[in-house]
């Protein structure tokens, strides 16, 4: 059965994906039923979960470095299909890494 994706909401518009640093790209990613990813791109948690992998940068192995797209984008899992580009997730994601960032500087 296909997993329904709800449609975005509280989208701002001048967020992009092309212009961001792919920060939700470090998020963990645990893959749900009807997820296919490559299977290349999955691992499994200590809990056995299959998950997104991570390269040793932190970045989903999926994520092109060059132009921090996403190299499965029409086989990318649920919960980044649900990640809403500019929705509140995203949004918030951005703001805490900000947050982060200001600390360090």
């Amino acid at each position: 059965m296909p997993i329904e994706h709800s449609p975005p909401q509280d989208i701002d518009p001048s967020i992009r994906c092309a212009d961001c640093q792919a920060m939700c790209c470090q998020l963990p990613v645990m893959l749900l039923p009807g997820d296919d990813p490559p299977e290349h791109f999955i691992e499994h948690d200590e809990q056995g979960f299959e998950i997104m992998g991570k390269a040793d940068d932190g970045w989903c192995r999926a994520l092109d470095r060059d132009t921090m797209r996403c190299t499965i984008y029409e086989r990318r899992p649920w919960v980044c299909r649900e990640f809403a580009e500019g929705g509140s997730d995203c949004r918030q994601v951005r703001a805490d890494w900000h947050r982060i960032a200001s600390t360090l500087l």
